[in-house]
């Protein structure tokens, strides 16, 4: 998982070459490996990134990008249909149960870093073990 710290008023499309860039090799050696056997390597996106520029971005790193377009939650509610939660938001979700996120105890960029690493690690952990 990679992860970057920045400013709240800092719109999402902005960081997702910094995000992409900040994951561990591992995960850049199994995308590797993964496409060496023909297989998509999958990334999902909330409505913050339908631009075209992050698309080439996601694609020039070799993912297959799954943009949920602006607007299409509307549409859908109003088709009568239920509102689809993505990963991402459900992983914010998780993210927001553990007190130290969501309010900034930590006054360090690094310390808080380091508690969204732990905070990243316990639930996916914890989804291996229960998911």
């Amino acid at each position: 998982m990679g992860l970057v710290l920045d400013g709240a008023n800092r719109h999402d499309m902005k960081l997702t070459e910094s995000t992409l860039t900040s994951l561990p090799p591992a995960a850049k050696s199994a995308r590797d490996a993964h496409r060496a056997n023909g297989e998509e390597q999958h990334l999902c996106l909330d409505a913050g990134y339908d631009y075209d520029q992050v698309r080439a971005l996601v694609a020039a790193h070799g993912y297959t990008a799954h943009i949920r377009p602006r607007g299409e939650e509307v549409q859908a509610k109003k088709a009568g249909q239920k509102a689809r939660r993505w990963v991402v938001e459900r992983t914010h979700s998780w993210l927001n149960r553990f007190r130290h996120l969501l309010i900034r105890w930590a006054k360090k960029p690094e310390n808080y870093l380091a508690m969204l690493h732990f905070a990243c690690a316990r639930i996916t952990w914890y989804n291996c073990l229960f998911g």
